[in-house]
């Protein structure tokens, strides 16, 4: 599998990057299903031509922290992420052409640039474009070659814009809306069955806006109103490119038309709970909520008609259904009309209105390997008003990010082979099984969970699969078409990607394969296999290094590890048995008790409102997951480092002792600066809280983190003992 997938229950450790600029879109259509059989060789060395060089200094310090960025003038019990990153923070300049950096990006940066010179290297051996290194080398060429895509103009995209130009009925729309390249109101993938996880199942969801979120087209507040006008006028442009006289006025309906799918989409936080989105529907029931939409014709364009049995998310729930998810009246205020909104406003909106949403869309979706005044202009908008991000990222970047996005497996071998040793898969099983076994005894520790409860959880813990590095096989990519035509490359992934996805309904699950690259700095968590997954660009400093202190390794990758373990346990994750399975594993009392902890957390976090402007404020609810994974996983981590100590105490290294250092370790991982702009779309649409929360949010709930830094009553983050909240 090359990337994480969109639609799937899938939790990472960080979210996407506030812009899409700055990351390859994620495609929820591919999945794997040609291998080769691998077993990464000895590391390399890698050329000496190849210098990564990164932003900020990649240096640790002698034992695994950077002491000389620490600012000492701020009290940590008042602001411990700046006390651990204060110097770092205040001295580093966010450089033009991104929106955020810290720990997380600064590797990323080293893997992007480790894959560049993979593909330079794989490239001159001019391999032949039916082998994936051929296909890599092709598809990374064409990208860079702006002049042939400044020669081509508009004419790769044409034969798109004339289909839906073409459009006369709801029948062609609805054939339109189920091809690969064509933005529409209904996603639908195949994924797992959250009930039946030894089997496929097709899904289908709501899509298809322009802005980021339902509430970008529902504030009235004069930031989303602005943010409205400068989406308008990057509409108008692309419709003008498009061959639109009344540009202006179509840009007008577009938004007019996006407005009604954002009022019937449902709230991301409430979005969540798979009580409440998991509707098993026969074919019958789904020609029902599809009314006089054309879904027979929608279905065979995508190769699904036969199947006799669907999920569907945003279904609205009936009384029964909302008082068995727990959802409260504020809860379901924040449901829209659903997905029989999308099949309806597909029937009855001016169908013009629809051809100029999909040519607007079409331009924008491919606007980077079309030519540079869509670009420019798309990245003005998405980039800048959305990121606040001044410049574009190099060419070069953004080539490596769409090859990683759609070719990544084909470089994940040769990425291994160069720059993940042994010893750093060895060192990993041994801190996993550590971590499994912390949790083992705060599990039994729980004072608020019942036996029955207790043993169920157990079995979860102990069914869990850790995967670490990379697959056991890569991905081939056999039957994709790679040419120089770089709009058509990407076309042609999409299409490959989408086909290689709905071939899964004839397959058993593959429990073996991964939904992130080895290259990939980030890990997840999946209830549906009930495995945590590391990918090997993770396993460096700061978050691992074999030669750091333990009490740093426990900080920092302990409490990554624990942090995935968390999400098996959190306000959703919890709903998954052991088996993946979404059943109900509780005694009622037990989850009353747990709902309490969660509600206080959600409570907590309500309060942190980052901007000068005071709003947003952080979601609760919508980062509850994220949360949990964060107190739970660091939780764990105290433990298993204590644990490792045998009971004998830790050394003090420069004046610093043990706890000092775990403490310190979780703070620098989440070292990071954010533009406003990046931190405003962040807090409104990932489930991710700013990384300062991550560390202060967490740490005031720590009865070791007051001792070891001596916190008062007086410190800003002192919470009294009877508020501090503990879970796993």
């Amino acid at each position: 599998m090359k990337r994480l997938l969109a639609g799937v229950a899938t939790v990472a450790l960080l979210g996407a990057c506030a812009t899409a600029t700055e990351e390859a879109a994620l495609d929820s259509t591919e999945a794997a299903t040609t291998v080769t059989e691998t077993a990464p060789a000895e590391a390399e060395a890698t050329p000496k031509k190849h210098v990564v060089e990164t932003t900020s200094p990649d240096f640790w310090g002698d034992w695994g922290i950077d002491t000389s960025v620490m600012d000492t003038e701020v009290d940590p019990g008042d602001n411990f992420f700046m006390y651990v990153n204060g110097g770092w923070f205040d001295e580093f300049e966010l450089p033009a052409d991104k929106t955020r950096y810290g720990a997380f990006d600064l590797l990323r940066e080293k893997s992007e640039q480790q894959v560049r010179f993979i593909i330079e290297d794989v490239a001159a051996d001019a391999p032949p474009t039916d082998t994936p290194e051929g296909k890599v080398a092709a598809y990374y060429n064409a990208y860079m070659d702006t002049d042939a895509i400044e020669a081509a103009g508009l004419e790769p995209v044409q034969p798109y814009l004339d289909k839906i130009q073409a459009i006369e009925t709801r029948e062609q729309l609805a054939e339109i809306f189920a091809t690969p390249g064509f933005s529409s109101p209904i996603n639908g993938f195949v994924w797992v069955d959250d009930k039946d996880p030894s089997d496929y199942i097709f899904q289908m969801s709501m899509g298809g806006l322009g802005l980021p979120d339902r509430e970008y087209y529902l504030k009235d507040d004069e930031k989303s109103v602005d943010i409205r006008a400068k989406y308008v006028e990057l509409l108008t442009f692309l419709l003008g490119k498009a061959g639109y006289e009344d540009a202006e006025a179509k840009a007008a309906d577009i938004l007019a038309l996006e407005t009604k799918l954002a009022k019937a989409d449902w709230d991301r936080a409430v979005s969540r709970n798979p009580e409440v989105t998991y509707n098993k529907l026969t074919r019958a029931e789904l020609d029902e909520l599809a009314g006089d939409f054309p879904l027979t014709t929608a279905l065979t364009t995508i190769g699904v008609n036969d199947e006799t049995e669907f999920l569907v998310t945003e279904v609205p729930p009936t009384a029964e259904e909302i008082a068995a998810a727990g959802l409260s009246q504020e809860d379901v205020d924040k449901l829209g009309a659903g997905m029989p909104a999308a099949f309806s406003l597909a029937m009855t909106e001016d169908l013009d209105t629809w051809k100029a949403y999909l040519s607007a869309h079409m331009l924008s979706n491919f606007s980077s390997v079309l030519p540079k005044e869509i670009d420019d202009a798309d990245f003005a908008f998405y980039g800048t008003v959305l990121g606040g991000q001044p410049e574009q990222r190099p060419r070069w970047k953004r080539a490596v990010s769409s090859v990683q996005g759609n070719l990544g497996e084909a470089l994940g071998q040769v990425y291994v082979e160069r720059h993940f040793p042994a010893e750093n898969k060895e060192k990993m099983d041994e801190l996993v099984a550590n971590l499994r076994a912390a949790m083992h005894v705060n599990l039994e520790d729980l004072e608020w969970m019942g036996e029955e409860t207790r043993e169920k959880a157990k079995y979860k813990l102990d069914k869990f699969n850790p995967k670490i590095g990379y697959p056991p096989k890569f991905e081939t990519y056999e039957g994709l078409e790679v040419s120089d035509n770089a709009f058509q490359n990407s076309v042609n992934a999409g299409i490959w990607g989408f086909k290689d996805n709905i071939a899964r309904l004839n397959e058993e699950p593959d429990r073996d394969e991964w939904f992130m690259t080895p290259q990939t700095v980030n890990a997840y968590y999946n209830p549906a296999y009930n495995e945590i997954v590391f990918p090997a660009a993770i396993l460096q400093p700061p978050f691992f290094n074999v030669s750091a202190d333990p009490a740093v390794n426990y900080g920092a990758i302990g409490g990554v590890i624990g942090h995935e373990m968390g999400h098996g346990f959190d306000d959703q994750g919890s709903k998954y048995d052991g088996d993946g399975v979404l059943a109900n594993w509780w005694t009622e009392d037990d989850r009353e008790a747990f709902d309490a902890l969660t509600s206080a957390l959600v409570e907590q976090y309500n309060q942190y409102c980052p901007l000068e402007e005071g709003e947003p404020c952080v979601n609760g609810k919508l980062t509850l997951g994220e949360n949990i994974g964060d107190l739970g996983g660091l939780s764990l981590a105290y433990r298993a480092y204590q644990m490792s100590l045998d009971g004998e105490e830790a050394p003090v290294i420069d004046g610093l002792t043990g706890d000092q250092r775990f403490f310190m370790a979780w703070a620098q991982v989440w070292r990071s600066k954010y533009r406003d702009e990046a931190k405003r779309t962040q807090i409104l649409t990932d489930p991710h809280s700013p990384a300062e929360f991550r560390v202060n949010g967490i740490v005031r709930n720590f009865d070791e983190w007051y001792d070891a830094f001596d916190i008062s009553e007086d410190s800003d983050l002192y919470l009294p003992p009877e508020e501090r909240i503990r879970i796993w």
